[in-house]
């Protein structure tokens, strides 16, 4: 078997393998291709990859001579390719159309945002790990635009205040985002519709922020859930008199398959001080705040900062790239034989429900009715 590592897109700074990863494959019988400068970003250079074992070649050999295509991202296939198993975060939900282009020549493919957040699952869980280093960025790149100090200071020319922390979203990306405001000195609440995830927030030295009547999430796999009326307006009254008194302000709350739900409006953030910062890690799905715009930082007229960023992840890219590159060889096991063979167990509840596409034919019952309505 052949597996291949390709160049990101440009604004992408991760890779599929770092070359310690590479080289597990290498060991295992498997030959690995990569393109050139395929790791340059992430500080894996071709004679790191060398040196573990790989091959470097073309995108278009790539392309055309392996097993297996590893890609973050969504990317082009040649018409003429065939028969290709791609892995990779595909988000299959938002995209009906890269889908349908992929859905030819016999490719299978494998999103690993669609795998099941079971425990057996946790070790290949890209989600998770790629949440982990956006939650940590995220305060990290609050914290640098925000104009004061973070923690509180005691001078000979008089003390300043801690800054404020408010995390809306208490998932995997929240939970870092308090543990590291915290660790840096800053006052942490923290809001999540979920009451079970209070015990996390608290055990991080942040104050749970608490709204009654919320709906159960214990089935949603670690997302957020469509709420009731009566709980969003409740919800607003709170998150609004917590943000009037927040210097920072991390959003993080998704719908799995859905656009982000709203949770700061407009008017709330008119209400914010001068200099506060919101950084939204759901802008790629439409965002939390009335005002984020997807990949783009811009400042209010009343001078807060909003950051739409969802590939904060991309900024750390060694550490990210490194735990990436665990959840992808952790996948190729359940595919591969010990010898190296590709061998896919398609009873396996974890490859079936990572497999969008297999040989060719749409599998996902999700997915397979979105490309339906499209025809519509």
């Amino acid at each position: 078997m052949i597996v291949g590592i390709i160049k990101e897109p440009e604004k992408e700074a991760r890779v599929s393998l770092l070359a310690d990863e590479v080289k597990k494959l290498v060991n295992q019988n498997i030959q690995v291709w990569v393109e050139n400068g395929a790791g340059e970003k992430a500080f894996c250079l071709d004679e790191n990859y060398k040196d573990a074992g790989a091959t470097l070649k073309s995108r278009e050999n790539i392309l055309d001579g392996v097993d297996v295509i590893l890609a973050i991202h969504r990317f082009e296939l040649p018409v003429n390719t065939k028969n290709k198993i791609l892995i990779g975060v595909y988000q299959p939900l938002f995209d009906v159309a890269q889908i349908k282009k992929w859905a030819t020549n016999g490719h299978t493919i494998f999103s690993l945002d669609m795998l099941p957040r079971t425990t057996r699952a946790q070790s290949m869980d890209v989600l998770s790990s790629q949440s982990n280093v956006a939650g940590y960025g995220a305060f990290i790149l609050a914290a640098a635009r925000y104009p004061r100090y973070v923690p509180m200071l005691m001078t000979a020319a008089g003390s300043v205040k801690p800054a404020t922390l408010l995390v809306i979203g208490a998932g995997v990306a929240g939970l870092q985002a308090i543990a590291t405001g915290h660790r840096l000195g800053a006052v942490v609440e923290a809001f999540d519709t979920r009451p079970a995830v209070k015990e996390e927030v608290e055990s991080l030295g942040a104050r749970f922020i608490e709204v009654e009547g919320a709906q159960d999430a214990s089935k949603a796999k670690g997302y957020a859930v469509e709420q009731t009326e009566d709980f969003q307006e409740k919800q607003k009254t709170k998150i609004a008199s917590c943000i009037q008194k927040a210097d920072i302000v991390i959003t993080t709350a998704q719908i799995f398959g859905k656009k982000a739900p709203i949770l700061v409006t407009k008017k709330m953030i008119e209400a914010m001080q001068p200099g506060s910062v919101i950084v939204d890690l759901a802008a790629s799905t439409g965002g939390n705040t009335e005002l984020t715009k997807d990949a783009i930082e811009w400042v209010t007229p009343n001078r807060v900062t909003i950051i739409g960023n969802s590939n904060i992840a991309s900024t750390f890219p060694y550490d990210a790239s490194k735990l990436y590159g665990r959840n992808i060889t952790n996948f190729l096991k359940l595919i591969t034989s010990d010898k190296g063979e590709l061998t896919p167990d398609f009873l396996d509840e974890l490859v079936v429900g990572a497999c969008i596409i297999k040989e060719g034919e749409i599998e996902n019952e999700r997915v397979k009715a979105l490309v339906a309505s499209s025809k519509k």
